[in-house]
């Protein structure tokens, strides 16, 4: 592994997949609501968004799309690929050409539409959703792990983590994700002790991510 990295840069790429992690399960989030929206229930955008703290509203299920991801609140997916952007051109020498590439595009694609009189459809979420996919996959194809890997992996798995709880999606999946951020802890720190399992589940959801939080302070060091 032996790679050095300055906090700041392990900060940045934490949080780059944090962010891209975030924009992904928020856009299949979203894609289920909108058919819930046209098919069975006018409110399930207002109820999704209420679970993250945000008060949306729309008039009917394209506006949901649109204010979904560009309206004015704080869960705008093109105002988080611009941080997602940021953390990518501070941490640029440590990502994957490919990666960073198809990052770039990303924020290309999301600035775009912001700025389009088009309607937002599946066709732009769809793009969105290979573009993810080809930047963890860039990522991934490395043979041999470094700690930028890491950390990227690491805020993945931190941000997957939280939408498993937030949303109540299967807990033994969700616990699965935590063994693998207390592993990749591990590699990273010797100073850093995972839980066991029975520990773990004997906890609530807050002390689990609040323990994981803490841990990952202590492991961005200069």
């Amino acid at each position: 592994m032996g790679q050095l990295l300055t906090a700041n840069v392990a900060t940045n790429l934490y949080w780059l997949g944090r962010y891209i992690e975030r924009i992904e399960a928020t856009l299949l989030q979203i894609v289920t609501a909108y058919d819930c929206i046209i098919d069975v229930d006018k409110q399930a955008g207002v109820k999704l968004y209420k679970s993250i703290g945000v008060d949306l509203e729309y008039k009917n299920a394209q506006e949901f799309l649109s204010q979904s991801i560009l309206g004015d609140h704080a869960a705008n997916l093109n105002v988080l690929m611009g941080y997602a952007r940021e953390n990518t051109i501070i941490s640029r020498n440590y990502i994957d050409q490919e990666a960073f590439g198809e990052i770039i595009a990303l924020h290309a694609l999301f600035q775009g539409i912001s700025k389009s009189h088009m309607s937002i459809d599946y066709n732009f979420i769809d793009n969105a959703q290979s573009l993810i996919c080809e930047i963890w996959g860039q990522i991934s194809k490395r043979e041999l792990r470094k700690n930028s890997d890491y950390f990227l992996r690491l805020g993945k798995l931190v941000e997957e983590a939280d939408f498993h709880f937030r949303f109540d999606k299967d807990k033994e999946l969700a616990m699965i994700i935590v063994d693998e951020i207390h592993a990749i802890i591990d590699i990273l720190s010797t100073d850093a002790q995972s839980q066991s399992q029975s520990q773990k589940q004997s906890e609530n959801t807050e002390n689990i991510m609040d323990s994981i939080h803490k841990k990952i302070e202590g492991i961005i060091v200069i």
